[in-house]
C-alpha cells in the first residue's frame, strides 16, 4: 500500500491508463508524419521510384511501419516511470516535448530509409 491507501498495482493501472489516454490519439500524428516523409521521398525520386514498387517493397514498408510503432511505445515506459516518480504534474508539459522530439527522430530515420529504398 502507498501512503494514500492505494495498492502498487492500482497506482500502476492508473498511470498506464493515463498514458494510454494521452499517447494513443497522438499515434495518428506520429504515423501521419512518417507517412508524409515516405510519400515525399517516393515523389522526389519519381519516376525511378515507380519502377521499384513491388510486393516485397510493400511488405518491407509494412515491417518498418510496425517497427516504428513498436518504437513509439517507448514513450509509455518514460511516461509511466515519471508518473510513478510523483512528478506527473510537471510531466504533463514534458509530454509534448517528448512527442515532438520522438516524432522528429523517427521522421529522420524514415527519411534515410526511404531515401535508400527509392
Amino acid at each position: 500500500m502507498n501512503d494514500d491507501g492505494t495498492s502498487l498495482f492500482a497506482r500502476f493501472s492508473m498511470c498506464a491508463a493515463n498514458a494510454l489516454r494521452y499517447w494513443e490519439p497522438r499515434r495518428l500524428i506520429y504515423n501521419a508524419v512518417l507517412a508524409l516523409v515516405v510519400v515525399g521521398q517516393f515523389i522526389l525520386a519519381w519516376p525511378g521510384s515507380q519502377e521499384k514498387v513491388s510486393v516485397d517493397l510493400v511488405l518491407g514498408l509494412f515491417i518498418l511501419a510496425v517497427l516504428a510503432n513498436v518504437a513509439y511505445c517507448a514513450a509509455y515506459v518514460a511516461d509511466v516511470l515519471v508518473q510513478f516518480s510523483g512528478l506527473d504534474s510537471a510531466w504533463r508539459r514534458g509530454r509534448l516535448a517528448l512527442l515532438i522530439v520522438g516524432t522528429a527522430f523517427a521522421a529522420s530515420i524514415a527519411h534515410f530509409f526511404a531515401k535508400g529504398i527509392f
